[in-house]
C-alpha cells in the first residue's frame, strides 16, 4: 500500500511538472525595431522569461554577444550590464547607430540547468533592426550552431501578416522540427482562454521551413528546439534557435 502511494504520489508531482512547463525563450528586445533619421542608438535588453506568462529565470552572464552589420560580427560582450527582468537577472547595452544598415543583434547564452526537465537549455538568440532606411542583408545566415534564417523581412510588418524562417542546426535545415511561437506579453494585458494557448506550436516542413501568422501587434518570439548530441553532466542539451520580430499595427491618420 505505501509503495503504490508512492507511486502515485510521483506520478501526481510529475503531471504538475508538466501542466507547469511553460516554454523558455532566450530574449534580446531592442528599444525600437526600426530606427528613423534622428536616432543615434538603440537599447537592448537580454533575458530568460517566459514571454506570455511573464515568468523570469536568471540569465548568467552571455558567453558571447555581438553585432552583426554586412556579414562582419563586432563584439559587443563587454558593453552588457546587469540589470533585473521580472524580477530577475538579465543583461541590457546601448548600442550607437551612425550609418544606413541592419543590425543582427545575436548571443549565446550559459547553458541554463531546467530541473523541472532534468536538462540543459541553450538558446541561441536573435534580433534584427533596421536602420535610416536601408533593408540590405536581413536574410542572413550567421552561421550560429542553431539558428533561424528569415525567410520574410523580420521587421517593417503588420500584425495579421505571415512570416516564414528557415530552421538550421549545425549548419542543415531541420525538416519536422517543432518551433515554438509565443507574444511578449510585456503589460501583462493579454491572458490565454487555457493553458494550451499561451503557446503556440508548429512544425517545419520537408524543407526545414515553418510558417506563422502573428494576430497581434508586439514582439513575437520563434523557438525551433533540437537535441544536441553532447550532453553536459550526462544530461541532454534542448538546443534552440531563437528569433524575435515585432509586428505593428496599422496607423490611423491625424
Amino acid at each position: 500500500m505505501k509503495r503504490t502511494l508512492s507511486f502515485l504520489a510521483a506520478a501526481v508531482l510529475v503531471l504538475g511538472l508538466t501542466a507547469t512547463a511553460w516554454a523558455h525563450f532566450g530574449m534580446i528586445i531592442p528599444s525600437k525595431p526600426m530606427l528613423a533619421q534622428g536616432d543615434k542608438s538603440v537599447d537592448l535588453t537580454l533575458s530568460f522569461i517566459h514571454p506570455m506568462e511573464l515568468q523570469g529565470m536568471n540569465m548568467a552572464k552571455p558567453k558571447s554577444f555581438a553585432v552583426y552589420v554586412d556579414g562582419k560580427p563586432q563584439d559587443l560582450l563587454g558593453s552588457l550590464s546587469e540589470t533585473k527582468v521580472l524580477g530577475h537577472q538579465a543583461w541590457k547595452a546601448k548600442y550607437d547607430v551612425k550609418k544606413p544598415g541592419v543590425y543582427i543583434f545575436a548571443v549565446e547564452p550559459q547553458p541554463y540547468p531546467e530541473p523541472a526537465e532534468d536538462n540543459y537549455i541553450v538558446h541561441y538568440t536573435k534580433t534584427v533592426v533596421a536602420a535610416f532606411g536601408d533593408e540590405d542583408g536581413w536574410d542572413a545566415d550567421l552561421g550560429l550552431k542553431a539558428e533561424i534564417v528569415p525567410l520574410t523581412r523580420p521587421f517593417g510588418n503588420y500584425a495579421g501578416n505571415v512570416f516564414q524562417g528557415l530552421v538550421k542546426f549545425k549548419g542543415k535545415p531541420v525538416p519536422g522540427c517543432m518551433v515554438e511561437v509565443e507574444m511578449y506579453n510585456k503589460d501583462g494585458k493579454y491572458e490565454a482562454p487555457t493553458e494550451y494557448m499561451n503557446t503556440q506550436v508548429v512544425k517545419t516542413d520537408a524543407n526545414g521551413v515553418f510558417t506563422y501568422a502573428c494576430p497581434k501587434a508586439g514582439w513575437w518570439g520563434f523557438a525551433a528546439l533540437n537535441t544536441d548530441d553532447v550532453k553536459i553532466e550526462g544530461k541532454e542539451v534542448e538546443v534552440g534557435a531563437v528569433l524575435w520580430i515585432y509586428m505593428n499595427d496599422f496607423k490611423t491618420k491625424k
